[in-house]
């Protein structure tokens, strides 16, 4: 556990936090472990079993709980699978295998046998936006929408941010929090609770350090399904901006959300990821 945590104390606090958490998920859920190449992989399941698949992939230094507060309104309509990546701070393996390889492929090709799925709408977020949009590439038979939000891998990387992060590292909790703010873009009174989460996360879990690969323009176009694309243009991580004007040129058909005033964090899209699910 050490290899993603700065201790196994630390490590251990963040995982009875995020055990605590998943009892307020907040529709009837089971909870699943698969096996994988890359180890065993814990993911959240609500909705009618007999409903469409949607695959939902949070980003870095988050779980499965990232979906709470949209989880409700899809679970209505759709067979919800709420998957904790590898190598992140959630229930699955701490596998860290590279990203510019098909390994991340392989590993969700073990996901989605594991959970009985041929096919299935995919949403994710930032890291998991990125390696949503890697499956969607090498394996378009398997994913019939995919919605992007503030996905890496498509606009230009920022590198800005780390300063801060590290001028602000000293302060400890305040530093630590004061960083998660500017980054995450978590500003709002009602992103406290998301705020707190991520604090006590960062403060012992070891993040990727690795640049996201770039998806090549004729990957892009290589893109059949529908596509979403929801980013915020005060993005401290990416520019969003970069992100929509690739995505407009490389596939026309996508729709493509530039949210003013937004950071990183997208909240409070459910309402428009569910009526592009929903087709």
């Amino acid at each position: 556990m050490t290899a993603i945590y700065t201790s196994e104390a630390g490590g251990g606090e963040v995982l009875r936090h995020y055990r605590r958490a998943l009892r307020t998920w907040p529709v009837p859920a089971e909870h699943v472990r698969v096996p994988t190449r890359e180890g065993e992989t814990f993911a959240v399941v609500s909705g009618p079993p007999q409903a469409p698949p949607v695959l939902l992939l949070h980003g870095s230094g988050t779980n499965a709980m990232m979906w709470r507060d949209d989880v409700a309104s899809w679970a209505r309509h759709f067979r919800t699978y709420a998957v904790d990546l590898i190598g992140e701070p959630g229930n699955s393996a701490p596998s860290r295998p590279p990203l510019d390889s098909d390994a991340h492929a392989l590993w969700l090709d073990d996901v989605l046998e594991g959970l009985g799925i041929s096919d299935a709408a995919v949403v994710g977020a930032s890291l998991g936006g990125r390696l949503a949009l890697d499956y969607a590439v090498r394996r378009p038979q398997r994913v019939t929408r995919l919605a992007l939000l503030c996905p890496g891998g498509i606009g230009r990387q920022k590198t800005g941010w780390l300063l801060a992060a590290v001028l602000l590292r000293p302060f400890g909790l305040w530093g630590l929090r004061r960083s998660a703010r500017m980054v995450a873009g978590l500003d709002a009174p009602e992103a406290g609770p998301a705020l707190d989460s991520v604090v006590l996360t960062f403060s012992h879990f070891k993040p990727r350090t690795e640049r996201l690969p770039v998806v090549p323009d004729d990957d892009l176009r290589r893109l059949r399904m529908p596509v979403l694309v929801i980013a915020g243009d005060r993005d401290a991580m990416f520019d969003s901006r970069d992100t929509a004007r690739r995505v407009r040129r490389c596939v026309p058909h996508a729709r493509v959300d530039l949210l003013p005033g937004v950071g990183h964090a997208i909240l409070g899209q459910a309402d428009a990821v569910l009526g592009f699910l929903r087709g």
